[in-house]
């Protein structure tokens, strides 16, 4: 096993006050596709970075190389004292489940599933919120009154975004069509961006004119097919919008580089609480992004509906549906 360290300047060396107020030694380990998949691995990598930048305390990390490897990188870091132990992806729920009671003083973190044990904080995040604002935006924005959905691997969370993102273009165009397409149903489906470019060009074949992707590694195929096709893609996890500049509409946020951070941070002040945090609009954990590369794209009257509707959901007046706890999609 290959394990990198990130090496920093302590606050020792420039004479401040020491760098740890609590026993923080963090770990990170990345989801296949690797951390630089311009997805969700790169958020967690952004989150410790933060950490690492604002204390000065370094973070150990490793980039998973087959599912073989979870249990063995867990035990690993928890048997060098790393604190605490950070993982993203609803694929490390069991791995999580048999490793963290072996070390009860160990803080686990897991990103985008739920165990429920003393030492183990699980994030989730309300994915079919801000889907509901992609789908409303590439409604509106659509020409042909087609658009696309493409997700990584078939499961209920992947699910979520898809009927999100129908519900959010049905509330703005009734008669709006929506193809849909997963890239499979094993890990390999986040980190096949051939695969996610070929769904694309089938969708943008049968007119759709916007296409969303929720699909890791996999769906940077998905914006690339959409940008060469003069189509509008929509990024997820992180802002995507840079990759092709005026030609992604938006980008669904999900702040995996806040939870992590915030995690790093409340083991290193001694804040550390287990249990399940949802975090949605109304926590800032999904948004969509604007900026340089795509307020062109969003007219006055998108942005007005996009204000609307975050709103609305905010107050509860919008009812957004999750797939994960009624596996039907009603729209």
């Amino acid at each position: 096993m290959k394990l990198t360290i990130a090496l920093i300047v302590t606050g020792t060396i420039l004479g401040t006050a020491p760098v740890a107020l609590a026993d923080a030694r963090p770990a990170v380990i990345f989801d296949l596709g690797g951390k630089y998949d311009k997805s969700f691995n790169e958020a967690s990598y952004v989150g410790a970075e933060r950490f690492r930048e604002e204390t000065g305390i370094s973070y150990r990390e490793f980039e998973l190389q087959s599912d073989a490897q979870r249990e063995q990188s867990l035990r690993r870091f928890a048997q060098q004292g790393q604190n605490p132990i950070v993982v993203t992806g609803f694929s490390w729920g069991q791995a999580v489940k048999a490793v963290a009671p072996e070390y009860p003083d160990t803080k686990f973190v897991l990103v985008d599933s739920v165990v429920d044990l003393p030492n183990v904080r699980s994030v989730t995040f309300k994915e079919h919120e801000g889907s509901y604002l992609t789908g409303l935006l590439a409604a509106m924005a659509s020409k042909s009154n087609k658009i696309g959905f493409v997700g990584g691997m078939d499961i209920p969370m992947i699910r979520a975004f898809a009927c999100g993102y129908r519900q959010g273009a049905k509330s703005a165009d009734s008669d709006i069509t929506v193809f849909e397409n997963m890239a499979g149903t094993t890990g390999a489906a986040w980190r096949d961006p051939v695969k996610g470019g070929e769904l694309a060009k089938s969708q943008i074949g049968r007119g759709a004119d916007v296409i969303y992707h929720a699909a890791g590694g996999t769906g940077i195929g998905v914006l690339q097919a959409a940008a060469d096709a003069g189509v509008l893609g929509i990024g997820v996890d992180k802002n995507q919008n840079g990759l092709h500049p005026g030609k992604v509409l938006t980008s669904m946020l999900k702040r995996v580089d806040v939870a992590v951070y915030q995690a790093m941070m409340d083991v290193h002040n001694g804040t550390f609480s287990s249990g399940i945090q949802s975090l949605g609009l109304a926590e800032n954990g999904v948004d969509v992004a604007i900026d340089e590369n795509n307020e062109a794209l969003i007219s006055d009257e998108l942005a007005g509906a996009l204000d609307a509707a975050k709103k609305s959901i905010i107050s509860g007046a919008i009812s957004v549906h999750d797939y994960r706890t009624d596996d039907t999609c009603p729209f």
